[in-house]
């Protein structure tokens, strides 16, 4: 059994290291609100603009069809991987990592793949056995949709260029405090609607044109998807850190009960032993 000494400086070890993780978690909290209700009011706006653009892009016919819905043989994808700067929430980032994995090893098997990173955590992993072509970090000092727009502007140009046939965002989708659904959702080439949502779809009147009103929306959709893409990941970092910090700070309740109840008894075991041997040494000047 440990001495006291030990045990005493386990006790404090664990005190120190509840205080912290319950001042995370009460950080994070904090964070999410704002996080949340940030990625609350933007997601129907996002939806309803890319299923606009979808719509308008399946009715667009031969030369009249954007660059940005060229359809290609799938040889090279890039993968952007969306991330967090900091740790200590989980498995918020290694989900992503997994993921970005399971899509080489099985959707894009046998094809040429690359990374783009937008977070320090899912960049240090991948960039140790992954081709990275781009990495990005500064976006979370300040977030905001100008700074969002820049690398969907780069993603773009990419496509044009032909350096990648396909381009696909992995994130972490925020639903709850609790749960981050992991989404795999194609950024370039635009999909088109299917042909039940476009029969249904409703007869808009255009003005100038068609072909006008889909390239000025083109641009402004991706990046908007893209800026609710990194939003939803930010929301859920802060739920999966919160999350996280609260069962860290449950465990370590636990087991500083645990250090307090093995103290006691080895306190009162060093009492009884020294009571012990009071008692013989009275006995033995008595014989």
């Amino acid at each position: 059994m440990a001495n006291l000494k030990e045990i005493r400086n386990r006790i404090s070890s664990v005190s120190s290291t509840m205080q912290i993780t319950s001042a995370m978690k009460m950080v994070s909290a904090a964070k999410l609100k704002k996080a949340q209700d940030a990625i609350t009011a933007m997601r129907p706006y996002a939806d309803k603009l890319t299923e606009l653009l979808q719509n308008l892009s399946a009715s667009l016919e031969g030369d009249s069809g954007s660059a940005f819905a060229e359809q290609r043989e799938v040889n090279k994808v890039l993968v952007v991987a969306i991330t967090s700067n900091r740790g200590l929430a989980g498995a918020f980032n290694s989900n992503i990592v997994k993921a970005c994995k399971e899509l080489k090893e099985t959707t894009y098997a046998g094809k040429e793949i690359a990374f783009m990173t937008i977070g320090k955590k899912g960049n240090d992993i991948l960039s140790k056995t992954e081709n990275i072509v781009n990495f990005n970090s500064e976006i979370f000092d300040d977030l905001n949709f100008e700074n969002s727009a820049a690398i969907a502007q780069q993603l773009m140009d990419i496509f044009t260029n032909g350096d990648f046939d396909q381009i696909v965002l992995v994130y972490n989708k925020f639903k709850n405090a609790a749960t981050q659904i992991v989404m795999h959702e194609q950024f370039l080439p635009i999909q088109q609607a299917s042909e039940d949502a476009s029969s249904g779809a409703a007869d808009y009147i255009f003005e100038p044109n068609k072909e006008y009103i889909v390239e000025q929306l083109i641009p402004k959709s991706l990046k908007t998807q893209l800026f609710k893409a990194i939003r939803d990941s930010v929301a859920s970092e802060h739920g999966a850190r919160m999350t996280a910090m609260h069962k860290a700070t449950d465990n370590a309740g636990e087991l500083k009960a645990s250090l307090t109840l093995e103290y006691n008894k080895a306190r009162q075991a060093a009492i009884t032993a020294e009571i012990l041997e009071i008692v013989g040494g009275a006995e033995a000047l008595n014989g």
